[in-house]
């Protein structure tokens, strides 16, 4: 009699990067930075690398810095899904002090609008 034979567990590949584009629905670029030593000349350079990661909830903007992991494909370039959301980038920042604004302003006039 064989014994049943187990998955051996996936590895479970995390990298963190920078998002450079949103504009397309549900899916984000993201540029990954690494630095590696050059084989000849020994110095430390800059590779990057673009991924094109899934992203349902639409969570990420522009120069967010989100963590994404890696997944079957999803369409011909999308291998990744968007993790988390680590740091908000400046665009976010600027719409929230906006929005707080707002809310600030729609508080001091009793909720009223005009």
């Amino acid at each position: 009699m064989t014994e049943p034979t187990t998955t051996a567990s996936r590895r479970i590949v995390r990298k963190q990067g920078v998002v450079v584009s949103a504009k397309m629905a549900k899916t984000i670029v993201v540029r990954i930075d690494r630095m590696v030593r050059h084989a000849k000349y020994k110095k430390i350079i800059r590779r990057t690398t673009k991924a094109y990661a899934h992203d349902e909830k639409r969570a990420a903007r522009e120069g967010d810095v989100v963590e994404i992991e890696f997944a079957r494909p999803l369409s011909k370039q999308k291998r990744w899904v968007l993790v988390k959301v680590l740091k908000k980038g400046p665009e976010w920042k600027a719409e929230e002090a906006a929005l707080d604004a707002a809310a600030v302003a729609a508080a001091a006039t009793g909720g009223e609008k005009s």
